[in-house]
């Protein structure tokens, strides 16, 4: 494995330690290349940490697409992780359009806009974690179709739905919402007392109903089992950790602004190793 890719592996490793250790079940050829996606990932998911306001995210961001378009100025090998998603993208002939879409998403983050429906979480959690898995699901079927769209698109959202419920303390600090706007107007959720770290019962309602709708696409996913092969579940594997984390904070007492939501490094290695001992239990949960 070459400097760069070994590069990428370290950024999982420090940063995305779930998705590192999911990625140690594949096979040893094909883990250079998740390792590769997920540091993009990694690269274009924490632009808003790196940045001071929009405008840098901004070009950070437009940098990434016109490297995918091949027009980025500079020399891309200088960056590691961009050097290594362009070695994957040529092995596994990987779909441009759906890295460029990740990118576009990820607008979103660098602003303090609400997000207006649930529809439109949705479909940022599609453009976002579903893209990633199938991406990845792409990579272990060495570059083939693996014919698993749609069981991606309901595992993505799952999981991504349940990381932002998990975020909310964080993201209510610094004033952005994920929580869709007609989800909080339908149960009557102040903002302002939200910023403040104020938990309400409305606010409990509000995320209850969205553990309602992980709880829907965890059903859906697992209606779908049966289209995963065992060759690319390893990039469904992060989705093992979904019901875990949901019934952590669906226990009573449980205050989704102040009390920790975090399973032990421990305890998350042995739901990954268990589900990987399992054909397709990554996505039953």
């Amino acid at each position: 494995m070459s400097s760069d890719f070994d590069y990428a592996q370290d950024l999982v490793y420090r940063h995305d330690r779930d998705r590192y250790l999911c990625a140690l079940f594949a096979p040893a050829e094909h883990r250079p290349g998740l390792m590769a996606l997920y540091a993009f990932n990694l690269e274009i998911a924490r632009v808003r940490e790196l940045v001071s306001d929009p405008l840098p995210g901004e070009v950070r961001l437009q940098w990434w697409r016109d490297f995918l378009a091949g027009t980025a100025h500079g020399d891309g090998s200088a960056n590691p992780v961009a050097a290594a998603l362009a070695r994957t993208i040529e092995r596994y002939r990987l779909p441009v359009e759906a890295l460029i879409g990740l990118i576009d998403a990820r607008v979103f983050d660098l602003y303090d806009d609400p997000m207006p429906t649930l529809n439109d979480l949705e479909g940022y959690a599609g453009e976002t974690a579903s893209a990633l898995i199938q991406l990845a699901a792409i990579v272990l079927a060495d570059g083939e179709e693996p014919g698993t769209c749609d069981v991606a698109g309901h595992a993505g959202v799952a999981y991504a739905l349940t990381g932002l419920m998990r975020a909310l303390p964080w993201h209510a600090a610094r004033r952005q919402l994920y929580l869709p706007a007609d989800l909080l107007d339908r149960h009557g959720v102040d903002r302002e007392s939200l910023f403040r770290g104020v938990t309400t019962p409305e606010l409990k309602a509000a995320l209850a109903e969205l553990h309602g709708h992980v709880r829907h696409h965890l059903g859906r996913v697992r209606g779908l089992v049966g289209r995963v092969s065992p060759t690319v579940a390893p990039a469904f594997l992060p989705v093992c950790l979904v019901e875990p984390f949901l019934k952590q904070m669906e226990r009573p007492g449980f205050d989704p602004l102040h009390s920790p939501r975090d399973l032990s490094q421990l305890r998350r290695q042995w739901i990954i190793w268990r589900a990987a001992r399992r054909a397709g239990c990554a996505l039953a949960g």
